[in-house]
């Protein structure tokens, strides 16, 4: 079983609105993803931490596949990709990390 846990810093304003809406808006569109592309047995989207976190975090996504390939084909699916060229549109950093189990 793989893991998959990214974390992202927004800009402050991206697309003309404010980091709140563009983080609900992220937020929306990754949480759709399990219906849209096969091979994901867990998928969790958190926006809020009871600390502070350094650097800033404001959105993390937490996912389990069954396999390295089935991470793979995540990655490049065409649902996945409109949601990545969102992000990429309103993120400051990324940090992410995959690991097995």
């Amino acid at each position: 079983m793989i893991k998959h846990i990214v974390m992202w810093t927004l800009k402050d304003e991206a697309g003309g609105k404010p980091k709140a809406e563009n983080l609900a808006t992220m937020k929306s569109l990754l949480e759709a993803l399990p219906g849209k592309v096969p091979g994901v047995i867990d998928l969790e989207v958190a926006t809020a931490s009871l600390f502070e976190s350094v650097p800033p975090t404001d959105i993390v996504l937490y996912t389990t596949f069954p396999d390295k390939q089935t991470l793979k084909a995540y990655a490049v699916h065409p649902e996945h990709m409109k949601v990545v060229e969102f992000i990429k549109s309103v993120v400051a950093e990324r940090r992410v990390i995959d690991y097995e189990i």
